[in-house]
């Protein structure tokens, strides 16, 4: 059975009117950043850091030179809005110490 010479990947963005799930057929040697380009493309002008934001693949992070497999489901990962860590910490100081002790 030939080789395919395209592949199919998923890209997976988060814009500002939620997550935007897009299924796009590349050339067999299309890299990361070749998917984001035509991700982009299609994509039109929505407020997503095309050139700046951490890329990776099924939540590993990969550079964007790294070449994705038939099937693979490559995501843009915007930058968290504050530390989850120091969120924690503010809501149990909010809490207070009668609330912590009753568990």
């Amino acid at each position: 059975m030939p080789e395919s010479a395209e592949k199919r990947c998923l890209i997976a963005v988060d814009t500002a009117a939620g997550p935007v799930l897009l299924l796009l057929t590349l050339p067999v040697g299309a890299s990361i950043a070749a998917a984001l380009a035509a991700a982009r493309e299609q994509l039109g002008d929505c407020e997503v850091d095309w050139e700046r934001a951490v890329t990776g693949i099924f939540g590993l992070r990969c550079d964007r030179a790294c070449v994705p497999r038939d099937g693979d489901r490559i995501e843009l990962y915007r930058p968290l809005p504050a530390d989850p860590r120091q969120r924690r910490r503010q809501r149990a100081l909010l809490r207070g110490p009668a609330r912590r002790s009753a568990s």
